[in-house]
């Protein structure tokens, strides 16, 4: 597994309450073996009466997000290109992230050289590349900073991110209710997070654990994985040869998911349900089939990278959001997380990456 996978932030799906006035885009890419969606944008509408929409002064965008290694960052990369695609007066300017942090930060300062109008970027991590923010912001060049937080705020002009403690709330939340339903008063909870030295696994699993105590519930066995197939299927195995009866697990990712499936199809094992994490298409599929213990996933949408350009581009136009009154695009957005379920994957399947 690359160091770009092993720092990533990760996904959702649904822009959480509004639709951005330039427009917020709602995505997919290629996840796993299953046929890739295209990327969900809002097109670009022409005419005075376009608003925001319509064409304005061009904007010169700089982009930056890891190499392409898994589902999520590769629609985040295919997201961002096909919103510039859809605007007339975007031009989108990409250098490559490279291997780690440094290198990033070396192509992003020969970008700057370039002078765009505005750069979107999704650093290999966040506090590394901070100071790179505070370069571009200095030299006058807006940054949305996406996804992997910047500690400081003066490093950007807008940043939007995942909600990654509202991930767990919203995996607990399931489990309890479906805990209540069935007359579970103790049940017995698993969890498999991704890498647990990330700031936003541990968030994820806070808001997991602080919503499951709230009812009276905690994990029993918590094993982590590393965002991948085959981490995930070592994980579960080892979770459930030391727990021989379980109620719940939470997944935190879809990806790694498809292994726990594995491992519990392995071991036989059927007498518990399933909660992911992100919203792959794959994911979403298996919930729809109903066909294993995957009962629900919680998103985290690559569509905030389509979602990026856009705030990208009415920075640059100097343009406010059109469904706010304020005159300046937002300094932060956050997404919310989605629960899907068999009642409802059939509406959001288009939107798994």
């Amino acid at each position: 597994m690359t160091q770009s996978s092993r720092d990533m932030s990760r996904r959702r799906l649904l822009l959480g309450g509004a639709a951005l006035g330039g427009g917020a885009l709602l995505t997919a890419c290629t996840s796993n073996e299953a046929k890739p969606n295209d990327a969900q944008i809002k097109p670009a509408e022409g005419g005075a009466s376009a608003g925001n929409a319509a064409p304005g002064t061009k904007v010169v965008i700089g982009f930056s997000a890891p190499a392409a290694d898994h589902g999520w960052i590769a629609a985040i990369t295919n997201n961002a290109k096909a919103q510039a695609g859809a605007y007339s007066d975007v031009e989108l300017k990409t250098v490559e992230a490279g291997a780690d942090a440094a290198a990033q930060r070396a192509a992003l300062s020969t970008l700057i050289g370039q002078k765009p109008n505005v750069i979107v970027l999704l650093p290999h991590d966040g506090k590394e590349l901070n100071a790179f923010g505070l370069e571009s912001m200095a030299a006058g060049i807006p940054v949305v900073n996406l996804d992997r937080a910047f500690p400081d705020a003066r490093a950007y002009r807008t940043q939007i991110k995942g909600d990654n403690y509202g991930m767990g709330v919203a995996a607990a939340t399931y489990i309890i209710a479906q805990m209540k339903a069935k007359g579970v008063s103790s049940p017995i909870i698993g969890e498999i997070p991704g890498i647990d030295s990330l700031e936003l696994t541990q968030e994820r699993s806070k808001g997991f654990a602080d919503t499951l105590g709230a009812a009276g519930f905690k994990v029993q066995r918590r094993v982590p994985a590393e965002f991948t197939v085959d981490t995930g299927q070592r994980a579960a195995s080892q979770l459930l040869q030391a727990v021989p009866r379980m109620d719940a697990l939470w997944n935190h990712d879809d990806d790694q998911g498809i292994g726990v499936l594995a491992a519990a199809n392995q071991a036989g094992r059927t007498e518990f349900l399933m909660i992911g994490g992100a919203g792959s298409k794959k994911a979403m599929e298996d919930i729809q089939s109903d066909k294993t213990p995957l009962k629900a996933t919680v998103t985290y949408s690559p569509s905030m990278a389509s979602s990026a350009i856009s705030l990208a581009r009415l920075i640059g136009q100097g343009k406010g959001m059109a469904d706010l009154v304020e005159l300046q695009v937002p300094k932060e957005i956050v997404l919310a997380s989605e629960t899907i379920t068999k009642e409802n994957a059939g509406t959001y399947l288009k939107l798994g990456f």
